[in-house]
């Protein structure tokens, strides 16, 4: 789906996004939410009911299908792609490391404290992947500029748009002058 989202998925950045939006979106507490990680790529989505049941969509490693789900529900049209049961006998699930990938752990306190945090941590996570894939910072310095431009925020903890727009154009003036200072330490080889 593009760079920006190849390096969000490096950094679980995405799965933080879809923490914040599951809680938000269904009003799932917190705790409730659990993020794996699953190396082949097939599950895209797993929901524990209450009876102790999981439904789970599954499709090959490709956005298209969720998309088309998506796009089309109720609706069911024929796909180019599809698979094996036999491949499921190839699934894997294990908790992400929090210390080998803080992007998710600030995603979560974004989401948590809520306000115009997640807006903060989206505009800043936006510039600085940008930088990274411009060869100006490092990898691990997405979310080490993400975190410095958070610390930073003054929250706004009942926003409405006016204050959600500037809370995105702070954070990305703020960004850009964070990723200046990391850039000039930083020279690519």
């Amino acid at each position: 789906m593009g760079n920006k989202i190849t390096i969000d998925s490096a950094t679980l950045m995405n799965k933080g996004f879809e923490v914040i939006t599951a809680h938000w979106l269904f009003g799932i507490e917190w705790n409730r939410i659990e993020v794996v990680i699953h190396p082949e790529a097939i599950v895209h989505a797993m929901v524990e009911m209450i009876d102790g049941t999981t439904l789970a969509f599954i499709s090959p490693p490709d956005m298209k299908i969720p998309i088309q789900f998506i796009l089309t529900y109720p609706e069911r049209i024929p796909s180019l792609y599809s698979l094996s049961i036999s491949e499921f006998d190839k699934l894997s699930f294990s908790p992400p490391d929090e210390k080998k990938f803080p992007a998710l752990r600030l995603s979560r306190e974004a989401g948590k404290k809520g306000g115009t945090y997640p807006a903060i941590l989206n505009a800043s996570n936006e510039v600085a992947v940008e930088a990274f894939l411009e060869g100006k910072i490092k990898f691990h310095s997405i979310w080490e500029i993400c975190e410095e431009v958070l610390s930073r925020h003054q929250p706004c903890l009942n926003p409405g748009w006016e204050e959600i727009l500037s809370a995105d154009s702070w954070a990305r003036e703020v960004t850009h002058k964070i990723v200046e200072n990391y850039a000039k330490v930083f020279s690519p080889t």
